[in-house]
């Protein structure tokens, strides 16, 4: 029994801690205006869930008018919120692109119209079996 008494003993005690009504109200009322989340409350005084709902029950004015507060629909909405910033960057990526290919396209066509030649494959024709104008090349043409 004195080796229990002894790891009791080493472990910490917990801190029992007393929140005012006021401090209560204040962090129900901003859940209610949704200014912060439930599990920012409870990271940032070392609370646990339970406690925070009981004083949502107690204080919320939403609990007091009947409505439901859904607790997922918060979490939803930084989801949706995450997304949508997502695909504005991809779409922002997208016209960088399309801007990088229409200007290697032009840059394409100025040095054909130089130079004489067409840098574009034609994929109808026959493939070369070559580079430059050897014999096999004219004769298979």
């Amino acid at each position: 029994m004195a080796r229990l008494d002894e790891v009791k003993s080493k472990q910490p005690s917990r801190i029992n801690r007393y929140f005012s009504e006021e401090f209560k109200k204040k962090k129900v009322d901003e859940l209610d205006k949704k200014i912060t989340t439930i599990s920012e409350i409870c990271k940032e005084y070392g609370l646990s869930a339970t406690a925070v709902y009981k004083w949502i029950y107690k204080y919320s004015l939403m609990k007091k008018k009947g409505v439901k507060m859904v607790v997922e629909a918060e979490s939803d909405t930084t989801k949706i919120k995450a997304l949508k910033q997502h695909v504005l960057q991809l779409e922002q990526l997208l016209g960088q692109k399309q801007f990088e290919l229409d200007f290697l396209q032009k840059q394409m066509e100025l040095a054909s119209k130089q130079y004489g030649i067409d840098l574009k494959k034609k994929l109808s024709g026959k493939p070369s079996f070559g580079f430059g104008n050897t014999e096999a090349n004219i004769t298979t043409k």
